[in-house]
């Protein structure tokens, strides 16, 4: 059931390949810049693939500042930086009084597989006394999360989400329950990956990987699809109960007007079965912002240039929406920025906010040859202006998680 007061959002941090900062990320989707460029944070010589959404010019210690800095590892660098940003954005101070209702909710699952590896590997080369402790805490999953709520001081709950693909939206669903269910007033929500090697190694061995089949491309919808490009960052929004936003007369940037989630069970890994789960975490989005299908202006795609994804979204959300799905724009950010994992939900809604703020959508780069299987509106480019009211965010993931977030002005 949707309670009384929809969550505001105040507040947007992103570190991305196009660019930190949420005014430099906006202005690099709707121009439709690529942050795809050659790996250099390991060597992709072995690998059919050497390109990525690799952040490259990125320091957090003007943003951290030198204190405690050394020891975090990529992942919570990342989250960290996108936190402050967020909370500067929103101008929301963490108080004696406001601590203990606020809390932080972070979507990451494959974060920690380069610290756990070079942590173990010294440990069986040099022996177990040779480690150095402090690298210990990079090795657990809610790392990230916790020094984002040690560092700002925030004392409410503290939350990581491993839900593949969509955890991400799931993190900030999971924020937004918090507040409308009065067990917290204010939230840091959003989600963190980092490009690593071990990472790029798993989804080369499960075949998800550009190039292997022609040229690396990263072009949802587009009939040469052959596979992602990796992308890394982190997205962070600033969820708040609309009286204490109105109260601080802060900025209202956006609105959580409802979520949806559904896991499928005939998923696997190919998205070939896959669908039902996807339809109904839209349908269970739908309701709970009390919204029809021909309320959605636009769907920020969960689409990252496979054939399984792409086809499949395509055939849900003409499922779903019908007459209405040919006049809906439908884009996917995957193809300037890569697939992000854990952090792709979030880098949407923090585009979808961007979005709802300039009346513009971001364009699908690289579409160029029309796939009939993927027969939607997908905003070839350049960025299109549209009157905007509802944005559908979505994300489903290969093993059968799905969820669904629409935003509203």
């Amino acid at each position: 059931m949707r309670t009384n007061g929809d969550i505001a959002i105040t507040g947007v941090g992103v570190v991305s390949p196009v660019g930190a900062g949420r005014d430099a990320y906006w202005e690099a989707l709707f121009r439709g810049t690529s942050g795809i460029r050659p790996i250099t944070l390991f060597d992709a010589a072995p690998y059919p693939l050497a390109v990525a959404g690799e952040i490259t010019d990125f320091d957090p210690l003007p943003i951290l500042g030198k204190k405690g800095l050394r020891d975090l590892d990529r992942s919570t660098r990342l989250l960290c930086s996108a936190a402050k940003m967020a909370l500067e954005d929103s101008g929301l101070t963490i108080t004696e009084e406001s601590t203990h209702a606020t809390g932080v909710s972070v979507g990451a699952t494959y974060g920690s597989l380069h610290s756990i590896s070079q942590f173990d590997r010294s440990g069986l080369i040099e022996g177990p006394r040779a480690v150095n402790p402090s690298h210990f805490p990079n090795t657990v999953l809610n790392s990230p999360a916790s020094q984002v709520s040690i560092r700002f001081r925030i004392k409410g709950f503290n939350t990581t989400i491993s839900t593949g693909f969509c955890a991400g939206l799931d993190a900030v669903s999971y924020a937004a329950d918090f507040i409308k269910t009065n067990r917290a007033d204010s939230a840091v929500a959003g989600g963190v990956e980092e490009l690593c090697e071990e990472t790029f190694l798993y989804f080369h061995h499960l075949g998800y990987l550009s190039g292997a089949g022609g040229p690396a491309l990263s072009c949802p919808f587009d009939a040469r699809r052959n596979g992602i490009i990796p992308g890394e960052g982190a997205a962070v929004l600033v969820l708040e109960r609309e009286e204490q936003a109105a109260t601080r007369g802060t900025n209202v940037l956006a609105k959580v007007l409802g979520c949806g989630n559904c896991f499928d069970p005939f998923a696997d890994g190919s998205f070939d079965s896959a669908g039902r789960g996807l339809a109904t975490a839209i349908q269970n989005a739908l309701r709970n912002a009390s919204l029809t299908p021909e309320d959605i202006d636009y769907v920020c795609s969960a689409a990252n240039s496979t054939r399984g994804l792409d086809r499949m979204e395509t055939k849900v959300l003409k499922q779903v929406f019908g007459q209405h799905c040919r006049k809906m724009p439908v884009s996917s950010i995957k193809s300037m920025i890569g697939e992000s994992y854990s952090a792709s939900g979030a880098m949407a809604l923090a585009a979808a906010v961007g979005a709802l703020q300039r009346d513009l959508i971001p364009p699908t780069a690289n579409y160029r040859d029309k796939d009939p299987d993927c027969d939607l509106d997908c905003v070839p480019g350049p960025a299109r202006e549209a009157h905007l009211r509802h944005v559908l965010v979505v994300a489903a993931d290969p093993y059968g998680a799905n969820s669904a977030v629409i935003l509203g002005r």
